[in-house]
């Protein structure tokens, strides 16, 4: 059942119209994180590709709606959203938790008969590797110590006790749903796949972003970037060059 309109613009945030755009690229944020993370992304990829950047309840202006309870129900809910944007074929692109999200409605694309024109999977273990550290569980000062340790979020909002007493819930979460999450066994996907990774990533190792070229049947790349796990806020020259270069075919 699609969404109403409404529905679908509290779901699906699109800062750049762009009409004459020849590809689409959906954009699934991180643990924690909001569509706002990819503003510029929009900004920078118009006019020749249009973004839509996925804003998850529990954040911002959605901060009063409850957070999903695993990463296949919120991959269920965008998919839903995303039904009248199909009218060309849509790539995906996800970052850490993001990147399950990303893959999970990749899957249900494909099952539904609108493939992905591809998947842009970034920071994250593939999806059979499991690797739950607890961070979700932590205390609040462990838990956000683990945040600042990957530079993710912003040091003044990780400093601020009013910012954290509104950020905390969606936080933990998020979190709790990508540290838990469980692959189903399926079929590979069909689309080409594109993983990403800083190479000092210390949630992911070279081994297990390559492990993602097991969900395709279609062209894999692996493109390792300096950098940790937020690698993209310094390289995103070369992120949206090879989106670009990728789309453009």
């Amino acid at each position: 059942m699609t969404g109403s309109t409404a529905d679908t613009a509290k779901w699906i945030r699109r800062f750049q119209p762009a009409p004459e755009a020849t590809a689409r690229l959906v954009c699934f944020p991180h643990a924690g994180g909001a569509a706002s993370y990819y503003f510029s992304v929009a900004k920078r990829l118009a006019p020749a590709i249009e973004v839509l950047a996925v804003q998850y309840p529990g954040r911002q202006d959605r901060r009063t709606e409850p957070c999903a309870d695993s990463v296949q129900e919120l991959a269920e809910q965008v998919l839903d959203q995303l039904r009248p944007w199909s009218d060309q074929p849509l790539a995906l692109f996800g970052h850490s938790m993001g990147a399950s999200v990303a893959f999970e409605v990749a899957r249900r694309l494909e099952e539904s008969g609108t493939p992905p024109r591809a998947l842009f999977a970034s920071g994250r273990t593939a999806p059979a590797r499991t690797r739950n550290e607890g961070v979700h569980a932590l205390p609040d000062d462990e838990f956000l110590d683990a945040l600042r340790e990957l530079d993710g979020t912003e040091s003044a909002a990780l400093e601020s006790e009013e910012l954290m007493k509104l950020a905390l819930p969606a936080l933990r979460a998020d979190y709790r749903i990508a540290e838990t999450y469980a692959y189903r066994p399926g079929p590979p996907l069909h689309c080409p796949l594109h993983v990403l990774l800083g190479v000092d990533d210390p949630k992911v190792s070279a081994d297990e972003a390559r492990d993602w070229a097991a969900h395709t049947t279609g062209a894999f790349r692996f493109h390792p970037f300096p950098g940790g796990h937020f690698y993209l806020n310094a390289e995103s020259d070369g992120v949206l060059r090879l989106v670009r270069e990728h789309l453009a075919r």
